[in-house]
């Protein structure tokens, strides 16, 4: 099946309100695995690549990308490629020439007139090759250790960014945190529904791998449309090869990492099982 636009599972999430999943990979065993839930659980996602993720493949995301558009073709389910969190304008505006239908611009750790200006101007060239734009205002907790799991996105603050910036969609600080191995995250289900009434455009959870299933639903219920998931896929494989080692004294590297990704997808079809148990056909 062809790789569809961000936009278009994005748009079907808004008009039923629903949400779509996106899973973070860093090898080809993540998106395979993605690709295998998908088909599973008869629900499209999308497959991100991080900034970090490209930096630990020799800055080059063009191998990992172009891997994944061939998992997601030959998936049966519809599936998008997003950027997550990039920094770098020179890789975000080569978002298309990557087979990206969208992209996380992250200019949250500039002062707030620079992130808006930078922001915008990438929005702009951006939405000249047709890519669909996710940017930050408020910070999330955890991200590389300077963000505060208490940090909130303000609705007026968030409305003005909005307008400001031309973006098609927020990711918001509504009490979640990156890179947690436990999930005891507790979101402002109030704050979730006042920003989703302040802005026009779909609400991004980031750091979902340390919420609470019925958290993260009420998440969607309040008007969360993006879920993200890294650290959670992370833990499955990880937790996979290492018991796979404790038991295996050869030197096949073909049977842990088989392991882990028969673990991240069962993980990956969990959370669309739970989350998006009706299709989100584009």
């Amino acid at each position: 099946m062809p790789l569809v636009p961000t936009a278009s599972l994005m748009d079907h999430a808004v008009r039923e309100g629903s949400a779509v999943l996106a899973f973070n990979i860093v090898t080809l065993e993540h998106a395979e695995a993605i690709a295998r839930a998908c088909e599973a659980a008869n629900s499209p996602a999308i497959i991100a690549v991080s900034h970090n993720a490209v930096r630990y493949h020799g800055d080059d995301p063009a191998p990992l990308l172009a891997a994944a558009a061939a998992v997601a073709r030959r998936c049966g389910v519809p599936l998008a490629l997003h950027l997550d969190h990039v920094e770098d304008e020179d890789l975000v505006l080569r978002a298309r020439e990557l087979g990206c239908g969208s992209v996380m611009f992250d200019a949250s750790r500039l002062p707030h007139a620079q992130n808006v200006a930078r922001t915008a101007a990438v929005t702009a060239r951006l939405h000249e090759d047709g890519i669909w734009v996710e940017a930050e205002l408020g910070e999330i907790g955890g991200k590389d250790g300077v963000h505060s799991a208490t940090a909130r996105t303000d609705p007026a603050e968030a409305a003005d960014y909005v307008r400001a910036t031309g973006v098609d969609a927020l990711a918001v600080a509504v009490g979640s945190s990156h890179a947690m191995t436990e999930r005891n995250a507790s979101l402002d289900q109030d704050l979730i529904a006042e920003l989703r009434d302040a802005v026009d455009v779909p609400l991004v959870l980031h750091g979902s791998s340390g919420v609470p299933d019925q958290d993260l639903r009420s998440a969607i219920t309040h008007g969360m449309r993006k879920i993200n998931f890294g650290t959670h896929l992370s833990a499955a494989f990880t937790r996979a090869v290492r018991t796979t080692l404790d038991d295996y004294t050869g030197v096949d590297p073909r049977r842990y990492l088989a392991a882990g990704r028969d673990a991240v997808a069962a993980a990956t079809e969990q959370q669309l099982r739970l989350l998006a148990p009706e299709p989100a056909a584009p």
